[in-house]
C-alpha cells in the first residue's frame, strides 16, 4: 500500500510540475509590453458598466471613467431596474460627465438573465465597435487604462483581451482566501491563455470586438444560466489566436471583496455553477490542475503519518520503497519552491496581490480551499435561485 501511495504521489506532483514550470512560467516571465501612456489608441471605445441598486459606487466611478485618457470613447450605464435613486442621478446629476450616457431597463425578461440581457442591449447601443467591461464596485487603476486594455487589438489578429481585477486589501482572513484565490485564478486564466489554451476571463476587466460577440450570438448558448456573461462567452469564443492578455498595472480594476462569509459563499456558488458549463477540454485542464494540487498536499500528509506510524511501530521501508520515498520527497519540496518563486513572480507582477514572503501558507490554504469546495460540490443536491448580484 505504501508503494501505491508513494508513485501516486510522485505522479500528482510531477502533474503540478508540469503546469508551474511550463505554464504557469509563460505569465512570470512574460516580457513587459509598451506603457499604456505609448499605447497605439485604436478605434472609438464603448466602456459598459451594468448597474442595478449602484447609486454609491457610480458616484464614485463615473468620474474616474470619464476621466480616461483616449481620443474616443463613451462609458454607457445600463441601469437594470434599480430603485435606489440611480436613474434620478442619472438623468439629472452628469451632465458634466461628457462622455457618459445611460440606458433605463425597467422590467425583467424569461428568455434571458437580467445582466445577459443588459449586456446584449449595451452591445447593440454601443457607438463604437469595441467594448471593455467592467463593474460599478470596481476602480480603473490609472486614467491609462482604457488605452492599455484595448492596445493588443491594434492587431487585426485579436479580437479579445483578459484583464486582471485584484480585491483591495483589508484586514482579516476572508480578505487573504478572497486575494489568494483571485490571484490563483488569474494566474490559471492568464497562464493557459498564454499557452494557446484560455478558457476564461473577468468581466470586471474584460475587452473585446463587438463582432465577436454578434458572430458568435452573444450569451445565446447560456442565455438562461445565472453568471457566465464573462467567463462562459470566453470559454465560447477565445482561441489560442484572437485571445491576449494585459498584465501591466496601469491597466488593471481595483475591486472591493465581499466582507462577510455568507455574501462570498453565494459569490462562489455562481462561480462553481457556471464552471459546470466549460468546454470538455477545459474542465479536463483544470480538473488535473485542482485535483493535483489538493491531493500534493492530502497524499503528502498522509505519507507524512504512515512514517511516523513506521517509526513508533519500528517497522522498516524496502530499498525500493526507500528509493520511492526520497523520489517523491524531493519532487514535492521541489514542487513548493517552484510554486513559490514561480506564483510569487507572477504576484509580484500583478500589484504585489499576495506578498510574496507567504506564498507556502496561499499555497497550503488553496489545496484546502479546493479540497473542501470540490467536496461541497459533489455532494450539495440544494437548487437555490441564484442572483446576478
Amino acid at each position: 500500500m505504501i508503494t501505491a501511495l508513494l508513485i501516486i504521489w510522485l505522479i500528482v506532483v510531477s502533474i503540478q510540475l508540469m503546469y508551474i514550470l511550463f505554464v504557469f512560467s509563460r505569465t512570470a516571465f512574460r516580457p513587459s509590453v509598451a506603457s499604456p501612456r505609448t499605447a497605439t489608441a485604436q478605434d472609438g471605445v464603448t466602456v459598459v458598466v451594468c448597474a442595478r441598486n449602484e447609486l454609491p459606487n457610480l458616484i464614485e466611478l463615473l468620474p474616474l471613467l470619464n476621466d480616461q485618457q483616449y481620443p474616443a470613447f463613451e462609458v454607457l450605464v445600463m441601469d437594470d431596474r434599480s430603485t435606489d435613486g440611480t436613474q434620478s442621478f442619472l438623468e439629472n446629476d452628469i451632465t458634466a460627465l461628457t462622455n457618459v450616457r445611460h440606458i433605463r431597463i425597467d422590467r425583467e425578461h424569461e428568455h434571458v438573465t437580467p445582466k445577459k440581457y443588459a449586456l446584449t442591449i449595451a452591445l447593440k447601443k454601443a457607438l463604437y465597435p469595441t467594448v471593455l467591461l467592467t463593474d460599478a464596485d470596481c476602480r480603473p487603476a490609472s486614467t491609462d487604462w482604457l488605452t492599455g486594455m484595448v492596445a493588443p487589438l491594434a492587431s487585426s489578429q485579436k479580437s479579445l483581451v483578459l484583464g486582471f481585477s485584484p480585491y483591495e486589501h483589508q484586514p482579516g482572513f476572508l480578505n487573504l482566501l478572497i486575494r489568494s484565490e483571485t490571484l490563483f485564478t488569474a494566474v490559471q486564466y492568464f497562464s493557459l491563455a498564454l499557452a494557446g489554451r484560455p478558457y476564461m476571463g473577468v468581466g470586471r476587466n474584460l475587452a473585446y470586438r463587438t463582432q465577436i460577440f454578434f458572430d458568435n450570438k452573444g450569451f445565446y448558448t447560456h442565455k438562461n444560466v445565472v453568471g457566465g456573461d464573462d467567463d462562459l462567452f470566453v470559454n465560447e469564443v477565445a482561441t489560442s489566436t484572437n485571445t491576449a492578455v494585459s498584465l501591466e498595472p496601469a491597466t488593471f480594476t481595483w475591486s472591493k471583496p465581499k466582507e462577510t462569509w455568507s455574501e462570498w459563499r453565494l459569490q462562489k456558488r455562481r462561480h462553481l455553477n457556471v464552471g459546470s458549463y466549460y468546454k470538455p477540454g477545459n474542465k479536463l485542464r483544470l480538473g488535473l490542475l485542482t485535483g493535483s494540487h489538493v491531493l500534493s498536499w492530502l497524499l503528502g500528509l498522509v505519507i507524512g503519518l504512515i512514517i511516523l506510524w513506521y517509526e513508533l511501530s519500528h517497522h522498516s521501508f524496502t530499498p525500493n520503497e526507500w528509493l520511492l520515498l526520497l523520489s517523491a520527497t524531493s519532487a514535492f519540496a521541489f514542487r513548493l519552491f517552484a510554486f513559490w518563486g514561480i506564483v510569487g513572480r507572477i504576484s509580484y507582477r500583478l500589484s504585489h496581490t499576495v506578498h510574496w514572503g507567504i506564498m507556502p501558507f496561499m499555497d497550503i490554504l488553496l489545496a484546502v480551499y479546493y479540497g473542501v469546495a470540490g467536496f461541497l460540490t459533489l455532494v450539495s443536491r440544494r437548487k437555490k435561485r441564484l442572483y446576478w448580484r
